[in-house]
């Protein structure tokens, strides 16, 4: 498990000063490339690790060799558990982990800690095609969730914008798609953050429910969103050379049911609709035959005639 790795090779780097990838890839048991890839996670999220490059290099934690955690800075240590945390995907074994580190740091540092590691989920599950780049805002709603912060959202959804003000208590990053889960006037919450417009950290203190766990949370939010999307499926026959092309485009919402007698493979498509089902397909063309439902095939008829009268000459 990564965070695991993270923890481990900061500690080791405490106790010897400086490692080599390669010592660290031997003492971790994992592939050079693999304990490189860690050490310049740690870097880039701002704890002070840094390669020294010539003879009897290595990378060293600047601040000299120590045996405990009390060295970090609380800036440093909220990057290392934001970093470590994340990566977790909920099990409890690191989440014991990673408490029983923060009994390491300075009194001052674990409030921070704490809420960092606890900040993010990531959910690698796919849901479609979407625009990989990190929204800009994440970085300011991560400060407020550790920071407990209130914020004001200007959020634009199906072409309204509202403004409202919010609790966040967590993030989610669903394979580069980021979810903020927040408290509100109206109840629990969850915003897609490249619809956010705006973010204002404000100076009043946010209210996060004792009992809320984030993974638990994103989950009741999944199982709620799946039964909306998955309201109609059709079954589908597709080649077998085009398959992972179609499971690509839709992600979970394509299940294969197995093999078809003419040798193509039988897969069901959901959607919230009828309509919806036929949209996603209609671009494949004869490249795939709908079984059912009929509402489907209607509505693939209803586009074919439409483009017919569109564009035949």
């Amino acid at each position: 498990m990564r965070a695991d790795r993270l923890v481990a090779t900061l500690l080791l780097m405490q106790s010897r000063g400086r490692v080599t990838a390669a010592e660290l890839a031997a003492e971790l048991e994992v592939s050079v490339a693999t304990a490189r890839r860690d050490l310049e996670a740690l870097s880039a999220a701002g704890v002070p690790v840094y390669p020294q490059p010539g003879r009897g290099g290595g990378w060293q934690l600047v601040g000299g060799a120590r045996t405990d955690l009390s060295g970090l800075t609380a800036p440093e240590a909220r990057a290392l558990f934001l970093l470590a945390g994340s990566s977790t995907g909920g099990e409890p074994e690191v989440k014991s982990a990673l408490r029983k580190l923060v009994r390491a740091l300075p009194q001052t540092f674990r409030a921070d800690a704490e809420a960092a590691a606890d900040a993010v989920v990531i959910d690698p599950a796919r849901w479609g095609q979407h625009d990989r780049t990190r929204p800009g805002v994440v970085t300011l709603l991560q400060r407020a969730v550790v920071e407990r912060r209130r914020v004001r959202i200007d959020y634009e959804r199906a072409g309204t914008r509202t403004s409202r003000l919010a609790d966040p208590w967590g993030l989610i990053d669903k394979d580069a798609v980021w979810y903020l889960i927040a408290g509100t006037e109206q109840g629990k919450r969850t915003f897609r953050v490249d619809r956010v417009l705006a973010v204002e950290l404000t100076d009043e203190t946010a209210h996060r429910p004792a009992d809320f766990d984030l993974a638990t949370a994103w989950s009741e939010v999944v199982g709620e969103m799946e039964r909306r999307r998955a309201a109609v499926a059709a079954t589908v026959l597709i080649s077998e050379t085009l398959l992972p092309v179609l499971r690509d485009q839709q992600g979970r919402h394509c299940e294969v049911d197995g093999p078809a007698p003419d040798g193509r493979v039988r897969v069901r498509i959901s959607a919230p609709d009828a309509a919806m089902v036929a949209r996603q397909l209609a671009g494949w063309g004869a490249d795939v035959e709908v079984l059912g439902p009929a509402s489907v095939r209607a509505e693939l008829a209803a586009i074919g005639a439409e483009l017919v009268r569109r564009y035949a000459s």
